[in-house]
């Protein structure tokens, strides 16, 4: 194992319990309690994942996130003591993965983290031996590759996460059916779908920015409302 973790929490309980459990699970541990000091961290270290909280004495959360997707596409996990869906929105557009709200288990911190993981490593070391024989999309001058875990639009490449990939992946997959934001959310996430659940819906549109769609009349991903969203053949 020993991925390495970047945790960033100015509640320095919080930050030692998810410390500890992730270390007894066999990961190694860059902690902090603000956020400069896990700026310079994230540009000296290469990392596999960043657990970062949203209130920070000197740079929120929200501003270490984008400074990371600059650079990097590992999984950002967002903690928050907040529960407005905005808030929400808000850390999955910027790009984060995921988002655990306070007070959580810190063993749910342990089980997002694998998971994140999981399909981090799956979509960076591709298997061409998989079951399914399609590896690549070309839709209209929107070409994916599974296996290299590239995406081209005009030729130019997007710059996507893991979770940006494998929705767009799940589209191509389907491309001329509308998938519902549940199944979409199942699919990608590996979890239960919740009701007023603005996951999907926060990626999507940050799909559509990488992809410079227009919001009204988007050209590859379409919403169909009240059904979900299709990549029309």
């Amino acid at each position: 194992m020993n991925e390495k973790i970047l945790v960033v929490d100015d509640e320095k309980e919080i930050a030692d319990l998810i410390e500890v459990y992730l270390k007894n699970d066999g990961y190694t541990v860059y902690k902090f309690y603000n956020g400069i000091d896990a700026l310079k961290c994230v540009e000296s270290t290469q990392l596999d994942l960043a657990i970062l909280d949203v209130m920070l004495p000197d740079i929120d959360g929200f501003q270490i996130c984008q400074k990371i997707r600059e650079t990097f596409y590992y999984p950002i996990i967002m903690l928050t003591a907040k529960i407005e869906d905005g808030d929400k929105i808000m850390g999955l557009t910027i790009g984060a993965d995921d988002y655990i709200t306070k007070p959580f288990n810190p063993l749910e911190v342990v089980a997002r983290v694998k998971t994140q993981l999981r399909r981090y490593t799956r979509y960076n070391n591709p298997n061409p031996a998989s079951s399914n024989n399609l590896t690549e999309y070309d839709i209209r001058g929107l070409l994916i590759n599974k296996e290299t875990h590239k995406c081209f639009l005009f030729g130019k490449e997007l710059p996507l996460t893991p979770i940006e990939f494998s929705i767009l992946w799940y589209l191509c997959e389907h491309q001329g059916a509308v998938v519902s934001s549940e199944e979409l959310y199942e699919a990608v996430w590996g979890a239960s779908y919740l009701n007023n659940n603005n996951t999907v819906m926060a990626h999507i549109g940050r799909l559509r920015e990488k992809m410079n769609e227009p919001a009204k009349k988007p050209k590859f991903i379409k919403t169909v409302w009240g059904v979900g969203y299709t990549i029309e053949k």
